[in-house]
Order: C-alpha cells, then structure tokens, then sequence
C-alpha cells in the first residue's frame, strides 16, 4: 500500500534547504526564517507561497529532493483549490512519487505479477477472496483513477474524441469509488487509514482538479488547446469559489 507519509519523510537537509530558497540569499530573512522553522515547525516553511515560487523559478531548486519539490507543488495546488488537509496533500504526493516509476501505475505492489490496463479490471477484483488484496485493489482504483484523470486529463479527453472512450467524469466517479470501497474494508481501520480514504472519496474531484493545475502548470505548461481551455474553464467554474 502506498503511504501518505512524504511530508514525514523530509529530511533536515530539505528543511535548510527550502528556507535558503525562500531567503534568496538574505541573511536578515533567513535568520526570520530559521526561527520560524524552530518556533512554528516545517509545516509553516512548508506553506509559505515564496517557496512553491523559489522551486520553480530559481535555478537553484534544481538540486531540491524529489519529495520536497513533490509535496510543495501539490500542497500548493491543494490550498488554491480550498483543499487544506495535509494528510490529503501527503495522499497525492506519494501517488505522484510512486507512480512516476516504471510500471508501478498498473501494479497494486511494486513486484505484483498482476497488470492492470483499465479502472474496469480492479473494479472487477475489488471483492476477491484474498482480503489483503481486495483491500490494495480498493485503495489502487482510487489511486490509479487519481493519476490518470489529474496527470493526462488531455490525453483521457482526446481519446474520447478520437475512440468513444470514457470521460473525465466516469474517472472522477471511479476514483471515488475506489476509495469509498477501501475506506469500508475492514483493513482500513486496522491501519488507521479509513479517514484518509474516507476524505479522498468525498473529495475526489477537487484533488483532481488540482492535479489538473499542476500537470497545466509544470508538466504540460507548453500544450494548448480548446479543449483543454474549455476543461480548465469548466472546472474553474466548479471548484473555484
């Protein structure tokens, strides 16, 4: 199971990091900074809106961890849409993390001889005998639905131009699902994760929506089209207050 855990994975050696960024080699805000890490914990570093700025607009950042530029990006993108949770934020980082490697997008471990190609195919698997893995099923549809629908939005939008395939909504719907079911096992509660899945499921569409902005933003900032500007509007319209 992936774990919502990349916040607590930061090192010291990210926390000096992002507050040099954000100090942009001042040393009067940068001793502000060091006493607000003491004073306030990571978390406040973490929030400043100058840090998800300096990370991707000072050459520098380049030499920033995986996991901090990660979690920065999405719990930024989280708070713009009105999403504050910092377990969610953890949720969808570790998702980006884990599934940015090879293959582990269609796999419910790292080394499982099952693929899956469709949101089908682990809704099909969600109640099988074997309890450990109908639960990693659960929590994987939620995932993969997550990664698919808030990373290649374009992609799912074009294909159903081009094949009839399914849209947007049928991934938002199946997301939801996927961690409604996971939320409900009785796994969930034994590794006190029902809550998280329980707050992914009823807020899926935002935490896609958000991904959205990410994935415009930084990883396809250089696509246009008018399908693409008609999803953003449409969205802005749904989840912006």
């Amino acid at each position: 199971m992936i774990l919502a855990n990349v916040r607590q994975c930061l090192t010291r050696g990210d926390a000096q990091f992002a507050v040099r960024l954000i100090a942009r080699g001042s040393s009067s805000e940068l001793d502000v900074l060091e006493h607000t890490l003491r004073d306030e914990g990571l978390d406040a570093i973490l929030d400043d809106p100058r840090l998800r700025a300096a990370l991707l607009e000072q050459s520098h950042a380049a030499h920033a961890s995986i996991r901090l530029f990660t979690y920065v990006v999405v719990r930024h993108a989280l708070r713009e849409v009105g999403e504050g949770d910092r377990g969610l934020a953890d949720l969808v980082a570790a998702v980006l993390l884990h599934f940015g490697a090879r293959d582990r997008a269609r796999r419910i471990r790292e080394y499982d001889d099952q693929v899956y190609d469709t949101l089908a195919s682990l809704l099909a698997d969600a109640e099988c005998s074997d309890p450990t893995r109908a639960f990693l099923v659960r929590a994987h549809l939620g995932n993969y639905a997550l990664w698919l629908a808030g990373i290649f939005p374009d992609y799912i939008e074009a294909r159903r131009h081009r094949r009839g395939g399914p849209d947007l909504e049928y991934f938002d719907e199946m997301g939801r699902r996927g961690y409604e079911l996971a939320a409900a096992h009785r796994l969930a509660a034994q590794h006190g994760v029902q809550p998280l899945f329980a707050h992914a499921a009823e807020r899926f569409g935002r935490l896609r929506f958000a991904l959205n902005r990410v994935s415009d933003g930084i990883f396809f900032a250089r696509h246009h089209s008018a399908s693409k500007l008609m999803r953003q509007v449409r969205d802005e319209a749904r989840w912006v207050a």
